[in-house]
């Protein structure tokens, strides 16, 4: 069980023998009155987001998580389909339960796959991925003042804003959290 101090960010504790992450607290101390903390979480298995306060003496029961390397193998209309690195052995996640993260997934990645009560629900990314650029608009000549950007195409079939210099057949690395452009590669 954590107590109200150990509730941090990126904890993964069960509510109603769901697990949840933790994505942000925020604790107040009220003049005479007890400390409260309030959390937001989200749901592991299907992205619900919850809102939740505790107080005092409350404590929340820390989810029992084990987390695999698993290697991305490729994906399908519905399924997202992982490899074992140990055992060779071969599963799929939902898209829904990736979400976003899919776009930052190439063949060969590897990824850090979360189980809960030995099943598989959640998939964290490196936090940069090095992708190809599929398509870059040239830079107009003159445009080149300030901090200008440009939107350009991955191999993923994601896009990103990038600086001008940046062209086609260019590998740059992208942050998997913000979807930012962080450097070339």
């Amino acid at each position: 069980m954590l107590s109200l101090n150990e509730i941090k960010t990126g904890k993964v504790i069960q509510v109603n023998n769901e697990p949840y992450v933790i994505l942000k607290t925020d604790h107040h101390k009220m003049g005479r009155g007890g400390a409260v903390l309030k959390v937001k979480l989200k749901n592991l298995i299907n992205g619900n987001m919850l809102d939740k306060t505790f107080q005092g003496n409350d404590k929340a029961e820390e989810a029992e998580t084990e987390t695999k390397k698993m290697n991305y193998l490729y994906k399908d209309e519905n399924e997202v389909i992982f490899m074992d690195n140990e055992t060779y052995e071969q599963f799929g996640l939902s898209l829904d339960s990736i979400g976003e993260k899919i776009k930052y997934l190439k063949d060969g990645t590897d990824v850090n796959v979360l189980y809960f009560e030995e099943k598989p629900v959640a998939v964290d990314l490196p936090v940069k991925v090095t992708l190809k650029v599929t398509f870059a608009p040239p830079g107009v000549k003159g445009n080149s003042a300030g901090n200008v950007t440009k939107v350009v195409e991955l191999e993923t079939g994601a896009e990103a804003n990038v600086p001008m210099f940046i062209n086609e057949g260019d590998e740059i690395r992208i942050n998997t959290d913000t979807g930012e452009y962080v450097e070339r590669a």
